[in-house]
């Protein structure tokens, strides 16, 4: 293997036409700038072995339609007239040095805050009920200026990730690539994953968690739903017949000139919270179908957006791109630069991993569920469902999961009695099928941990929602469990480029009970936690706590007793296997072996079934007395 420190230019000789041997690489600079440094701390770097780049696409939907006969103001309310996504994908050596790939100085970064900035703050207010004279400064004075540290348009990577990751070696394991597996070329070739957002969310709202995929090795498309489900969105309309992909007359109005529409977050008629625990009217049963099933067109024109760019037709993609300079929410960059004859086949079209979040996660339930319609997709992560959405399965029976699905859990969700039961309901519908399921709880989490919220917003995130874990560690939680999950599923020779640190997270022992730890008066249950002797702790000095600190590392070195008044402040850094996350569902060895995968010595399951009992509040295993107070250190982090 040789990295780019080794690699040296050849000496000159006499002879013109000699061309040097080795050239050196160009190194990949961070991703910061001045106006994040002053105006707003930047969002953390990806932790990956890869730079990071992204490409925002639009392009007319191939078949323009409306879902359901829901109207507002006389026009139906959803409906499907093109496709917005971005894409996030492992970037190659000399991002974010020397020239743009347009050929500009600076090198272009997106702004957290979606285009136009002001507008979708404005709905961000409408989404809170919060007047927008509120939001919008708000915004402007925290995260209006705030990037994300990839680079537009960057070059795709052409090396193979080294073995270890950033977080482990430093931001400079970036400019190294690593030897190919066995009987693998030399240019890798990624596998694609596609995420769903959640209820307020957008196709940036997460864009840490993509990020992260994409520094491992994935190609991210990261939908922006046009489904009444985000903030705001505009949807930039092309001339009928004009710029299309596949060169169709779109929608029915012949005459349409270029244009754009507003879609702004929809609330169900007369029941405006129908998210909230308790709601006594229920779920709007008819929009939230309507819009899981535009959702699940938006990924199926994303889908063969891709498999254009795959099959080497970036080019047609980027000709009929209405994301420019001149569009609504567009940029002066475009699709400029881009090298697309590099895209072709150097992604994977099969064994697709789908992700979502909250609303999303429902969405994943049901492409997982679609197997007939959604061929290639292999694999399904659900973060946070929220259960009341999920749409109930027909009566066929080859409406279920048939897929792998991995579930994780919010600490403040897990809390939430009816959503949990219906997730769990979801591993046994898919242990039904023969199929692997894990479904497991980050402590400390609250709904917004899983997004960048908590990390822009980590304050609020603490104080007024009782998150208690570190933002940054939530987030690799999430992304570590993810990537486990997916090398334990995925084909050897797709997953063999993913050179993570296995934290063993999936073999943590299933509890037998669920705990309440942190569990809060039902009037905000799912919304926040609840922190036993708060003030306390806040108050305590720092000196003390870590005085605390190093005399609970003593006892433990010297097996004496825990502190009576549970005072257990250190950090993350100490906690053992098992402290941060309880695990509720788990594959048996049986079940494990029928999938050819054999359990490590640490995976223990205490039901037959490895599934927890979702009874017993007040119950509790050995392991999770031996844990108790560690909530007081993950506050401390967080």
């Amino acid at each position: 293997m040789r990295t780019t420190s080794q690699l040296k230019v050849a000496p000159a000789t006499n002879k013109p036409n000699d061309v040097p041997k080795f050239t050196k690489q160009p190194k990949s600079r961070p991703p910061s700038g001045f106006r994040e440094h002053i105006l707003r701390s930047p969002l953390p770097y990806y932790s990956g072995p890869y730079s990071v780049g992204m490409m925002d696409i639009e392009v007319p939907a191939r078949e323009p339609r409306y879902f359901s006969e829901i109207k507002r103001d006389g026009k139906h309310l959803l409906e499907l007239e093109t496709v917005l996504f971005s894409v996030f994908y492992p970037s190659g050596f000399g991002s974010g040095q020397g020239n743009s790939p347009e050929g500009k100085k600076n090198w272009g970064r997106p702004t957290w805050l979606p285009r136009p900035r002001v507008e979708v703050a404005k709905g961000y207010g409408k989404f809170a009920g919060i007047p927008s004279w509120l939001t919008v400064p708000w915004f402007g004075l925290t995260t209006a200026f705030t990037k994300l540290p990839a680079f537009r348009n960057a070059k795709l990577a052409e090396h193979w990730p080294p073995d270890k990751n950033s977080r482990e070696a430093g931001y400079k394991i970036k400019n190294s690539a690593g030897a190919p597996p066995p009987e693998e070329p030399e240019r890798p070739c990624f596998p694609l994953l596609i995420f769903s957002h959640g209820l307020g969310g957008t196709r940036t709202t997460y864009s840490s968690v993509c990020g992260e995929f994409a520094s491992y090795g994935f190609v991210v498309v990261a939908l922006e739903h046009r489904d009444g489900s985000g903030p705001r969105t505009f949807v930039n309309l092309p001339e009928n017949g004009v710029n299309t992909v596949e060169d169709k007359v779109d929608l029915d109005n012949k005459d349409r000139k270029r244009g754009y529409s507003r879609m702004d977050y929809v609330f169900p008629k007369d029941n405006a919270r129908d998210t909230m625990p308790g709601n006594k009217q229920g779920v709007d049963g008819e929009l939230r179908a309507a819009q899981i099933q535009l959702r699940l067109a938006e990924i199926e024109e994303a889908y063969h957006v891709m498999t254009l760019i795959h099959d080497g037709e970036g080019e047609r993609v980027a000709a009929s791109s209405l994301r420019n300079k001149a569009d609504v929410g567009g940029s002066s960059r475009g699709l400029q630069g881009i090298d697309w004859q590099s895209w072709s086949n150097r992604f994977h079209l099969k064994q697709v991993t789908v992700l979502g979040h909250s609303f999303g996660a429902a969405t994943v339930v049901e492409v997982l569920r679609q197997k007939d319609r959604f061929k290639n997709v292999g694999q399904g992560i659900i973060y946070d469902i929220w259960g009341a959405a999920i749409q109930p399965p027909e009566d066929d029976p080859g409406h279920r999961i048939h897929t792998p699905i991995l579930g994780i859990n919010s600490e403040a969700f897990m809390y939430w009695p009816d959503n949990f039961e219906a997730v769990m309901a979801l591993c046994k519908e898919a242990k039904e099928q023969d199929q692997l399921a894990w479904l497991m709880t980050i402590r400390g989490t609250i709904h917004v941990s899983q997004s960048d919220f908590s990390l822009l917003y980590p304050r609020v995130a603490s104080l007024l929602l009782k998150m208690t874990v570190n933002p940054r560690r939530a987030i690799d939680l999430n992304i570590n469990a993810s990537l486990e999950f997916l090398q334990l599923v995925m084909p050897d020779r797709i997953s063999s480029s993913l050179r993570v640190t296995n934290e063993h997270l999936l073999e943590v022992s299933t509890l037998d009970k669920l705990p309440e730890d942190h569990r809060p008066s039902d009037k905000f249950v799912a919304v926040r936690l609840r922190i036993p002797h708060e003030l306390r702790i806040r108050l305590t000095p720092q000196w003390v706590r870590r005085h605390a600190r190093n005399k609970t590392r003593q006892d433990a070195k010297k097996k004496l007793p825990r502190d009576p008044q549970g005072n257990i402040l250190e950090g993350l850094e100490d906690l053992e296997l098992g402290e941060e996350v309880w695990m509720h569902v788990a594959p048996t060895k049986d079940e494990l072996a029928r999938h050819g995968l054999q359990p490590s010595r640490e995976l223990e399951t205490h039901q037959e079934d490895g599934m927890v009992e979702a009874s017993g509040p007040e119950g509790r295993t050995e392991h999770e007395d031996h844990h108790r107070g560690i909530e007081q250190r993950m506050m401390e982090r967080g």
